[in-house]
C-alpha cells in the first residue's frame, strides 16, 4: 500500500491546456473516486498516475516516490479498465498469471496467488473456462484478479463497470468496495455516475474542466456542496433550484421569485435585493397540508415503490418534491410544498459559490 501525491499537474495538447494545476494527496489505503462530467480530465489525471500519458508539468509520487520518469511496469500499480481486456485464447487461470509468467514467477507461487485472488472473486468454478464462456460480471472479475495477483501498491479503476446492466453495476460496486475493505489497498476509482461514487468512496473528488471543484467524504459533498456545480452534479433526483432576490415578508427573509415568496433561514447572511440561487434536495421539499407551504402545479408524479416524486411547476420552475406517502396527485393539480429549512442551501447568483461556506 502507498499514498498517491499530485503536485501541480498540467497537462496540455499542443495549446490546448486540459489540466490546470491540480493538487491531491490520496492516503494510504483510501478509496478516491475522480468524479466528473465527460471531458472534466478524470480519465486523463488517471493515466498519467498510471504512466500510461506523459505529464507536461508537475509531480506524481506514490509511496513518497516521484514516478513522472518511471515506466508504468515499475510504478507498482494494476489497473482495471473499462474494457476487460483479456486474451481470448487463453483461460481463465492463464488470463490471471500472465503477468507473474512474464516475471518468470514459479509454478506454486503462480497458482498459489490465482487461486487465492479466485476465492476472493468466486471465480474458482471458472478458472477453465475461456472468457467467451463468462458473463459480463465475470469478465470484469478476471481482470480485477488479474489486478489482484500483482499485489500492488495502488489499484486504479477506469470506469470499470460502464459496459454492464443495471443490475450488474449494482453487484459489483458491492464487490468492488469489499475487495477493498480485504485488501486495505489504495484505489483511485474514475466514474461519471455519482451513485457509484457516493456509494464507494471514502472521498470523492469532483473535477469540471480540469479543475477540481470540492474535495470530500459522500456525505460532505451532497450535504454541504462548495458550488452549484457540485449541488446540481451530485444527487438524485437532483437538486431544485430557484432563482430570485432577497426581501423581508412579516420581518422575516423571503426569496421573491416570479411573484412568489420562498422562506429562507433566518440565520442566513443575506442583504435586501441580493440575488441568489435557493436550493433544496427533493427528499427535503414535501407536500404540505391545511393550507400552509408555497403554491405550485403538478406535472408529472412517478411512483417508485417506496416513495413518489412529484414534478411540478413553482414560478416557472420545474421543482421536484419526494413523498414516502402513496398520495393521490394528478397533472395540473394545486399542491403546496414545504421545504425544510435546515437543508436550503444558498449560493450566489454570480459566482456560483456557495453563501455561508
Amino acid at each position: 500500500m502507498a499514498s498517491v501525491t499530485v503536485k501541480d499537474i498540467r497537462k496540455t495538447y499542443g495549446d490546448l491546456e486540459v489540466i490546470h494545476g491540480l493538487n491531491l494527496e490520496i492516503e494510504d489505503g483510501a478509496f478516491v473516486v475522480l468524479l466528473g462530467p465527460s471531458g472534466c480530465g478524470k480519465s486523463t489525471l488517471l493515466r498519467m498516475i498510471a504512466g500510461l500519458e506523459p505529464i507536461t508539468h508537475g509531480e506524481i509520487s506514490i509511496g513518497g516516490q516521484v514516478v513522472n520518469d518511471l515506466h508504468p511496469k515499475d510504478r507498482n500499480i494494476a489497473m482495471v479498465f473499462q474494457n476487460y481486456a483479456l486474451y481470448a485464447h487463453m483461460k481463465v487461470f492463464e488470463n490471471m498469471a500472465f503477468s507473474m509468467r512474464l516475471k518468470k514467477t514459479p509454478q506454486a507461487e503462480i497458482e498459489k496467488k490465482v487461486n487465492w485472488a479466485a476465492e476472493i472473486l468466486n471465480l474458482v468454478p471458472y478458472l477453465n473456462r475461456q472468457p467467451k464462456q463468462l458473463s459480463g460480471g465475470q469478465r470484469q472479475r478476471v481482470a480485477m484478479g488479474r489486478a489482484i495477483v500483482r499485489n500492488p501498491q495502488v489499484f486504479l479503476f477506469d470506469e470499470p463497470l460502464s459496459n454492464l446492466d443495471a443490475k450488474l453495476r449494482v453487484q459489483m460496486r458491492t464487490e468492488i468496495k469489499e475487495l477493498h475493505q480485504r485488501l486495505k489497498t489504495t484505489t483511485v476509482y474514475v466514474t461519471h455516475d455519482q451513485i457509484e461514487a457516493m456509494t464507494m468512496a471514502d472521498r470523492i473528488v469532483i473535477l469540471r474542466d480540469g479543475y477540481i471543484e470540492q474535495i470530500g467524504a459522500p456525505m460532505e459533498v451532497y450535504n454541504r456542496p462548495a458550488n452549484l456545480f457540485v449541488a446540481e452534479f451530485i444527487g438524485s433526483p437532483g437538486i431544485n433550484l430557484v432563482r430570485g432576490e432577497v426581501a423581508a415578508e412579516n420581518g422575516a427573509p423571503v426569496l421573491r421569485a416570479e411573484g412568489i415568496a420562498i422562506p429562507l433561514p433566518t440565520a442566513a447572511k443575506l442583504a435586501p435585493g441580493q440575488k441568489i440561487v435557493y436550493g433544496i434536495r427533493p427528499e427535503h421539499l414535501v407536500p404540505a397540508h391545511g393550507g400552509a407551504g408555497i403554491p405550485a402545479k403538478v406535472s408529472v408524479v412517478e411512483p417508485t415503490g417506496p416513495e413518489m416524486h412529484i414534478y411540478t411547476d413553482l414560478a416557472g420552475t420545474e421543482v421536484c418534491a419526494v413523498s414516502r406517502d402513496h398520495l393521490d396527485y394528478g397533472p395540473g393539480q394545486d399542491i403546496r410544498l414545504s421545504p425544510m429549512l435546515d437543508q436550503v442551501h444558498l449560493f450566489d447568483q454570480e459566482s456560483g459559490k456557495a453563501i455561508g461556506r
